[in-house]
Order: structure tokens, then C-alpha cells, then sequence
């Protein structure tokens, strides 16, 4: 039953904004049996394109025909709720007051114009973040506060990225620009915590040559996301699905990655160590399956060594890490996006629709001895396009845990 909650609510935002969005339009048109021809053949167009692009092959095009889909489909939505709410006033007032009917059909008239102009707010917002803010990356800072931090690794500079999704890039600038980005803010090491790609391994061939240009001095350690086993793609057979893994993995041995699957890898410094551990995707939700083994990536291990976790969905922090392995200090984790959309005011207001769904969405959370940090992503999967959550580049410094 929990799976068909989140589908009956999308099948239910849809109706509404495609039933009230027509009657609001329908009260300015002069012919109205044309128009309602009109509309309702270019809604069944909109949604058999929708679905056809499934069997686009090209990602570009099927990325660009999503984000028209959400334009068109949000602007009708600001129309519909505008729409209903300004009828309800008007309903409600002509009941109370018994207005004529001159009145009433001139206020009917006023509601749809009304309606008509609420939709250029998502119409411009949309288009806004689509060519403006897609790609503004933002570097975040952060101190964390670490205890039993060895002398060696007193400030310690962890450059995390996360969710580059290959497959919806526009273009080679976009990641060359994050990239540079990344390089001027001299790391000690980069963290890349999932989803390197859409749904194939081979959207990422084409910026191979970008992403070798990534380095630090002790290396490039990163995780496999949700959207990195080929989970939502439609294979001819189990074969070619399990040897588009294989070529994930391929690629982040090219790359010069450290590829963590399930396992743990030692940082030296001035001979002191932390520990860094990497495991699979493990969802907490019912939609993402349990790749992760924490035990195995645990094997060996001392209680005494500071750990780091990279783990690509952070339900997987309060789930079992904060249950079950209470001696890691930090993990970076994506996925979440922050939703690409939303409001953050640093010191005032932070919320998206994300928040809804993830306990831990973006940023620093901190639970008993424990901290995990959500990067809101690198790129954009879907809508192409970002409203009021940046893509972020996340700088961590280390510092010990009495850092006033």
C-alpha cells in the first residue's frame, strides 16, 4: 500500500491541474466546442510523448522533452489552483451576498484572467532555473568537528561531490566548470558519494576525459548510487544489465577512482591514519534496494580508528549507521538533490518538498556523537533545472572534536 501513495498523489496533482486548468481557459475562448477539441488533443499528445520517450534512446532528447513536460504541467497547475481558489472566494461571497448575474459573469471572466496571470510565475521560474541556475554551483564550507581526530589530519581538506548524472548534461562547460572549481579549492582528497549517470553506464563515456582531470594528493575515493546499477532501464536480458555494472565499475578504475564497494581504505598522513569506508546503495525506502554491507566494508577494522562513511542515500545514516555502528563519526552522502527546489536563506528559512520524504536532505545533521552531511548534488536528473537549491561543491575541513 505504501508504494501506491506517492503514484495516487502524482495521478491526483495531475487531475486536478488538467481538469480546473481547462474549465479556467475554456471561460475566455469564443468558440468553445473548438477549444475543447483543441486541448484535449494536445493533452493526450503531451502524455503519449511523455511515455514514448522511454523509447528514445537518446538521453539528451528524452531530458529535454521532461523538462517541457514540467513546465507545461506546473504552469497548469498554478492556473488550476488559482483558478479553484478564486472561485471558492467568488461562490462563497455570491451565496452570502446574492450577487446578480451580470456581476458573477464578470467576476467569473476576472478569475480566469487571473488564473492566466498566476501562470507565469512557474512559467518564468521554470525557464529561470532551467538556463540560469542549473549550473551556478555553490562551494560550501563546513567545519566538522571530529573526536579523537589524529594531530596529522588537523585541518584536513575533504572536497565532496555527488549526483554529476551524466546523462543529463547540456554540455562539456557545465562539469569542465565544476571541475575547475573543485581543483581551486586545493583538496586533500575528493569524496564522490553516487550516481554518476542517468540509467546507462555509457552516458559518462563522452566526459571521461573531463573527469580524469579531477585529482588530490591522497586520491579520489567514491560509491556507486541508486542510478548507477541500470535499475531503471528496460535491458534485453539480465547479461546486459550485470555487464553495464561491470562497466560502471571499468569506468571508475579508468578514471583513477577508488572505487569502495563494501569495503574500507586506510589514509595515511605523517604516520597517522583515518579510516574511510564505502558501501553500496542502501535505501531506507522501499523503492531502493539493499546493496550495502556495512559489516563487510567493517572487517579488519579497530574501534579505535576514526571513520568516515561514504554512503550514496543518507536514509541509510538513521536506519543502521546511527543503530548498529555507532563509532563512525561522519558520512557524506547525495541523493536527494535538495529536490531542486526549494527555499534556503542561511540563518532564517530552509525547506523543500524534500524534507517530507528525508529526515536528512542537505547540509549538516548531527544525531548523539554521530554527524552526516547531505551535498544537494552536482547536476540535475528529470527537470534540468534547479529553483532556489544550487548545485553544491562541498569543502569539509577536519578539526578536532575541542575546536571552540
Amino acid at each position: 500500500m505504501q508504494r501506491l501513495i506517492a503514484p495516487l498523489i502524482l495521478l491526483s496533482v495531475v487531475l486536478f491541474s488538467e481538469i480546473f486548468s481547462y474549465f479556467a481557459i475554456k471561460r475566455l475562448s469564443k468558440n468553445k466546442k473548438k477549444f475543447k477539441w483543441y486541448w484535449w488533443v494536445s493533452v493526450a499528445f503531451l502524455y503519449s510523448g511523455f511515455f514514448l520517450t522511454r523509447a528514445v534512446f537518446a538521453n539528451y532528447t528524452r531530458n529535454w522533452y521532461v523538462n517541457i513536460f514540467a513546465i507545461i504541467i506546473f504552469t497548469k497547475l498554478a492556473v488550476a489552483l488559482s483558478f479553484v481558489i478564486s472561485e471558492f472566494i467568488r461562490i462563497s461571497k455570491q451565496t452570502i451576498r446574492k450577487s446578480s448575474q451580470e456581476t458573477d459573469l464578470s467576476r467569473r471572466k476576472f478569475n480566469s484572467n487571473l488564473a492566466l496571470g498566476a501562470a507565469t510565475i512557474p512559467f518564468f521560474s521554470l525557464n529561470w532555473g532551467l538556463f540560469r541556475t542549473a549550473y551556478n554551483f555553490r562551494v560550501q564550507e563546513e567545519k566538522i568537528k571530529i573526536p579523537g581526530l589524529p594531530k596529522a589530519f588537523e585541518g584536513f581538506k575533504i572536497v565532496q561531490i555527488s549526483d554529476i548524472h551524466t546523462g543529463s548534461l547540456q554540455t562539456h562547460h557545465q562539469l569542465q566548470k565544476a571541475i575547475e572549481i573543485v581543483q581551486e579549492q586545493h583538496p586533500d582528497i575528493i569524496c564522490f558519494t553516487g550516481d554518476l549517470v542517468n540509467n546507462r553506464t555509457d552516458e559518462v563515456y563522452p566526459y571521461m576525459e573531463d573527469l580524469k582531470k579531477l585529482n588530490a594528493p591522497h586520491g579520489i575515493l567514491s560509491v556507486l548510487g541508486n542510478h548507477d546499477y541500470g535499475d531503471y532501464e528496460t535491458w534485453v536480458s539480465e547479461e546486459a544489465k550485470k555487464q553495464n555494472l561491470a562497466e560502471m565499475v571499468d569506468v571508475h578504475r579508468k578514471l583513477g577512482w577508488n572505487l569502495l564497494l563494501n569495503r574500507h581504505i586506510p589514509v595515511e598522513k605523517d604516520g597517522e591514519k583515518i579510516v574511510f569506508l564505502g558501501v553500496e546503495n542502501w535505501g531506507a525506502n522501499l523503492h531502493f534496494p539493499k546493496y550495502g554491507k556495512l559489516n563487510e566494508a567493517y572487517q579488519g577494522l579497530s574501534g579505535e580508528d576514526v571513520k568516515i562513511l561514504l554512503s550514496h542515500d543518507p536514509s541509510h545514516f538513521d536506519t543502521e549507521v546511527t543503530e548498529s555502528y555507532k563509532d563512525i563519526c561522519l558520512t557524506l552522502s547525495g541523493h536527494t538533490h535538495g529536490f531542486q527546489f526549494g527555499i534556503e536563506i542561511p540563518g532564517y528559512i530552509k525547506w523543500s518538498p524534500s524534507q517530507y520524504i528525508y529526515k536528512q536532505w542537505a547540509g549538516l545533521y548531527k544525531k548523539g556523537q554521530q554527524q552526516v552531511y547531505v551535498n544537494r548534488g552536482l547536476g540535475c536528473l528529470g527537470y534540468m533545472g534547479r529553483i532556489g537549491i544550487r548545485p553544491e561543491i562541498t569543502v569539509i575541513t577536519l578539526v578536532p572534536e575541542n575546536t571552540v
